[in-house]
């Protein structure tokens, strides 16, 4: 039962029956309500403010885990982009330089690898800047190692090409010179034998009995076998390919005739005192590009390394040559 209030009239000295209107009511209602808004607003913004819901602590321990294994994958691509690096400097500093071959230029390892803009999509995302660097990091990576994976290749082709290239490269003496007695005069200014003044020698005088066979220092084609009775007198000149000529002058006679392919160490003539020669011997020559090289480099074949120091000493004594 609804009780009934009373409120002391101070006119009527009475108390009266307290009556409340519909609309006091309402307005008293309506402001508990605000009131009671207001406190649940304020209650709601303290709580998303300062507290996360059980599904926004998941996300950001998801968010937390995404960021570590991304900062690992960070330094394992570091890691991978040093290693790129000592093998790109071991392919452009040792494998190319070992074949003659140039380095592979620091455009076409970069050729296709644009800025960040590239991955403009993904700035929308969170976490944007991280996501961007790995992404183009891993894009750098990958299309190193594209280059890097066809510059092994062509390292592939060069080593089954330098197989060719040392079976073309002279490498042996041009006669038989075990107890190495015959080198006479080296490459080099010499006293020329008829003229008696210094004159640049540019090859090796093996001194041996007339007869005596002389051998193709590497693989090639005779290019010329040419009888003449001044300068070189008879001689063989040996085409190998890969810029390679050797010549074998003052020869007695030919075994072999222009044209004929030749192998390292096979007959092609005897030892002569044909053209301006003082006596019996093997004038020989290298020549690498069009330009005489000094043919004791290239006796690593048939030596042991005492041997080729002993034929070194003998090749560089200042003395008269036979030619």
């Amino acid at each position: 039962m609804k009780k009934t209030k009373y409120y002391y009239n101070p006119n009527s000295l009475r108390f009266e029956k307290l009556e409340i209107s519909r609309l006091r009511v309402a307005l008293t209602i309506f402001g508990w309500v605000c009131t009671a808004l207001v406190f649940a607003g304020i209650i709601v913004w303290i709580a998303f403010t300062w507290f996360d819901s059980p599904k926004e602590r998941y996300l950001k321990k998801q968010i937390a885990e995404m960021e570590f294994e991304y900062e690992l994958m960070t330094d394992k691509l570091d890691t991978m982009a040093i290693i790129l690096n000592e093998l790109q400097y071991r392919d452009d500093n040792i494998y190319r330089t070992i074949f003659e071959a140039d380095p592979v230029s620091r455009n076409e390892r970069l050729v296709g690898i644009g800025g960040s803009e590239r991955f403009g999509r993904m700035s929308n995302l969170d976490n944007a800047e991280l996501v961007k660097s790995t992404a183009l990091k891993l894009e750098l990576i990958k299309r190193r190692m594209v280059v890097q994976s066809k510059s092994y290749d062509e390292l592939s082709d060069m080593v089954r090409d330098k197989e060719k290239l040392l079976a073309h490269t002279p490498a042996i003496q041009p006669v038989s010179n075990k107890d190495l007695e015959r080198i006479s005069s080296g490459f080099g200014y010499r006293i020329h034998p008829v003229y008696k003044f210094a004159k640049m020698h540019e090859g090796l005088d093996f001194t041996a009995p007339r007869g005596t066979d002389v051998f193709a220092t590497a693989d090639g084609v005779v290019e010329t076998a040419n009888i003449s009775s001044r300068g070189y007198g008879n001689e063989i000149v040996i085409n190998h390919g890969y810029g390679y000529k050797s010549r074998y002058a003052h020869l007695n006679g030919f075994a072999v005739k222009q044209g004929q392919k030749v192998k390292r160490g096979e007959l092609i003539g005897y030892v002569g005192n044909t053209g301006l020669s003082t006596a019996p011997h093997l004038h020989y020559e290298v020549e690498k590009d069009g330009i005489k090289v000094n043919p004791i480099n290239f006796f690593y074949n048939d030596l042991t390394p005492e041997q080729y120091l002993r034929v070194i000493d003998l090749a560089n004594q200042y003395n008269q040559s036979y030619d």
